[in-house]
């Protein structure tokens, strides 16, 4: 079961801090608790019960099996999306989002393939092949490709939702989803846009702290979702096993098979009499 969302826990990791209020988006106040010193705080009872309700779907999406992208290019959450969504073994990006990454899936994918080929080059020997200077632009390039998609590598298909730190900075990644009507989980600050989205956290997206506690609750649910998933499979695996075995068995012979065959014995040691 996913950690317990606590009031509490979230005012010590910093969530209700908002933004400066010049710089506030009006769509959020209906997730504002109040102005102090120039700063909007947030209400912690509504991100709790937003988190709690985003936790549930992204716990069902993973539950069917479908990939969820997280996409944080900020400073101080590249690290943590990066130890915290690998874990759970979904695709993220903490480097410049690549225009068309979603909307150009085709593409990315033989950016991806083309990682993949180098790494056989490497592993058949035809790396060795090239000249120096060859084999230099080829580790380059390789290194380019892991550090923007190597993240992704695994990800054949569009993802399921998005997960995205800070909307303001990700707009293109935002933009992208709506397009191609992909469900939009955010961490939202007051100066976001909650329209845009289908899931919203209303929380401080720039501390480390905050960004920590979020995800810590939402890679707990994904988590779960995953068990949940490796669960139902296993119990599908041992039921057709128990069926196939069932089937291979000899079937018992018939209350009527059998009262024939003691029928036929007895003819048979009459006859003999």
């Amino acid at each position: 079961m996913a950690n317990k969302i606590e009031v509490k826990d979230l005012l010590e990791a910093g969530v209700h801090f908002g933004h400066l209020t010049r710089k506030w988006n009006p769509n959020m106040a209906p997730y504002i608790y109040m102005e102090r010193n120039g700063i909007h705080v947030i209400n912690l009872y509504k991100t709790a019960a937003k988190l709690e309700e985003a936790n549930e779907a992204l716990k069902k999406i993973a539950q069917s099996g479908r990939k969820i992208l997280f996409v944080a290019t900020k400073k101080q959450a590249k690290d943590i999306v990066s130890d915290k969504v690998s874990k759970v073994n979904m695709p993220y990006i903490t480097e410049r989002w690549p225009g068309g990454m979603l909307t150009n899936f085709v593409t990315i994918r033989k950016a991806v393939k083309k990682m993949a080929a180098i790494d056989r080059m490497k592993k058949d020997g035809t790396f060795l092949t090239l000249s120096k200077k060859e084999r230099l632009q080829v580790d380059r390039l390789r290194a380019k490709l892991e550090k923007n998609l190597g993240s992704i590598s695994d990800m054949t298909r569009l993802p399921g939702a998005l997960f995205i730190v800070d909307t303001m900075r990700e707009h293109i990644a935002v933009k992208e989803a709506i397009k191609l009507k992909i469900p939009i989980f955010a961490m939202a600050d007051t100066n976001s846009d909650p329209r845009l989205l289908d899931y919203i956290i209303p929380s401080n997206d720039d501390a480390s702290k905050s960004i920590e506690a979020i995800l810590t609750h939402v890679t707990d649910a994904i988590a779960e979702g995953l068990a949940e998933r490796k669960s139902e499979k296993q119990s599908t695996k041992e039921g057709k096993e128990a069926a196939s075995k069932k089937a291979e068995a000899p079937a018992a012979p018939k209350k009527e098979e059998v009262a024939a065959e003691s029928a036929t014995k007895s003819e048979g040691s009459t006859s003999a009499e």
